[in-house]
């Protein structure tokens, strides 16, 4: 049987397949340099190539006999300007523009739009950024038919640019009908997560889930300034969340976003929620075989932030060094993790309990592991609720998850610091406690002498039933005379 040794890093890497990596040898090579989960874009590629991609990760898991995690990432409304008649236009700064619903090919005076909702939440002085902010028009007048602008940034405009409208909610949902056929599609390959674009509100998480029918789990991306303003309430309702910060930098300042991807990640730490940084962590290597400096200060300020996990997007997809990206983020991270101040910076970020039993344990499993230098914590799980209250305390040791469902595990594949592992399930103290030695034995996360902490749940196999801690040594012939289960 293969089996690679468990990470040795607690931050998780998901790497985006594309034209880059969509094949069986460059995913398993992606997977083998530090890839623990891979994104499906659905803004790309057809249902057929993801279909097949879904085959080459599941193919991973079999090989290795380790849980894998899919990420499918919904495209979410794309707004954009109509066409041009004689080609692209250059808009002057100062000059007036003009969007409308007439479908008549456009010019330097005005262009069709042809979004009805842009036109019902727009106000005078509000913002329109065209072509990823390139260019920013203001708002003077407002009609359901037309919206005279006034250029603040000039520039070249071609058709079909992408349109940004930060200052105001607007009164559309987050899922458009490709995004719900694609939806229905990653669902039926049995994705582990999906993640929901242009989320504005609460209620948008809301529609998501209850198409997803109790299938996979949610991811949040937090891209539009309208999110931020109801951060927490999106937080509460979505299983995780992401700092998209590729519109979110077009929405906002680009000096906005940083403190606001702390803010995020704070909070999602705070809930006890998965959080994702994303978005051009390691642009240049698209093209180079190495990162710039600042880059990868950007990709270790995230690991040091406490990130569940960091996305490569084009880096991976469509990018001439794949393999390599993979590996230098494993390496950033391991930098990052070996500094003696790595964990004491984590606990910038106060994660309360809530006053139940099962986060009181949690809480304690961290001081009990630290204090008594255990190797690991060992979580025995149904839903994966227990582990993500561990993992919110960010304990000194690895935490290694047992549970007898597969979408469990290849859940965990995101949160920070777990390995999860397929297991049969338990029916009593005494077997919990040798099959939690034998585990951390044979997947080498302790030796014989070594502590290791064991949370579990009484009755077994009850979800969110935490109430057991203890404290384990590991014996010289505990794997004598057991089988794998």
């Amino acid at each position: 049987m293969k089996q690679l040794p468990p990470r040795s890093r607690k931050v998780r890497i998901i790497a985006t397949l594309g034209p880059a990596s969509s094949n069986a040898d460059m995913i398993r090579r992606l997977f083998q340099a530090g890839a623990d989960a891979f994104r499906l874009n659905m803004s790309h590629g057809a249902h057929e190539t993801h279909a097949a991609n879904v085959g080459f990760i599941r193919a991973l898991e079999k090989e290795f006999h380790r849980p894998t995690t899919i990420l499918a990432d919904l495209q979410g409304p794309k707004l954009r300007v109509g066409t041009f008649a004689a080609g692209p236009v250059v808009l002057e700064t100062g000059a007036a523009f003009m969007l409308d619903r007439d479908p008549t090919p456009g010019d330097v005076t005005r262009v069709n739009l042809p979004h009805p909702e842009i036109f019902q939440a727009l106000v005078t002085g509000s913002r329109l950024l065209l072509d990823d902010g390139k260019l920013v028009l203001r708002v003077e007048t407002v009609s359901p038919e037309r919206i005279e602008t006034r250029v603040e940034v000039g520039g070249f405009l071609s058709e079909r640019k992408g349109v940004n409208v930060p200052d105001v909610v607007l009164p559309m949902a987050a899922l458009t009908d490709k995004d719900r056929r694609d939806l229905t599609f990653a669902i039926e390959q049995e994705v582990d997560w999906v993640a929901l674009s242009f989320v504005q509100r609460p209620e948008d998480v809301a529609e998501a889930r209850r198409l997803m029918g109790g299938q996979g789990a949610l991811m949040a991306k937090i891209e539009k300034p309208a999110a931020v303003d109801r951060l927490e309430e999106i937080l509460e309702v979505a299983d995780a969340a992401m700092v998209a910060r590729g519109d979110l930098g077009v929405e906002l300042p680009p000096y906005a976003v940083p403190p606001l991807q702390k803010r995020i990640v704070e909070t999602a730490r705070r809930l006890g929620k998965p959080v994702v940084v994303a978005t051009q962590m390691l642009e240049s290597m698209i093209k180079a075989p190495t990162p710039t400096r600042a880059e990868v200060s950007d990709v270790a300020t995230a690991v040091y932030d406490g990130a569940d996990a960091v996305m490569l997007s084009a880096e991976t997809a469509a990018g001439d060094w794949p393999e390599q990206a993979v590996a230098m983020m494993d390496s950033i991270a391991h930098s990052v993790e070996r500094d003696p101040g790595y964990l004491g910076r984590l606990r910038y970020t106060e994660t309360l309990p809530d006053a139940t039993t099962a986060d009181a344990l949690a809480e304690a499993s961290q001081q009990i592991t630290a204090t008594v230098s255990a190797k690991a914590v060992i979580c025995f799980t149904s839903s994966g609720s227990t582990v993500r209250r561990v993992a919110r305390e960010r304990p000194v040791a690895p935490i290694l998850a047992l549970t007898p469902k597969f979408q469990t595990a290849r859940r965990l594949g995101i949160v920070w610091g777990v390995h999860a592992i397929r297991t049969k399930d338990i029916g009593s103290f005494e077997e919990m406690i040798g099959k939690a030695r034998r585990m951390a034995l044979r997947h080498k996360f302790a030796g014989a002498g070594d502590k290791i902490i064991v949370l579990a749940g009484v009755p077994f196999g009850t979800p969110g039933s935490t109430n057991v801690l203890h404290v384990a040594m590991i014996r010289g012939d505990e794997l004598k005379g057991h089988g794998e289960g």
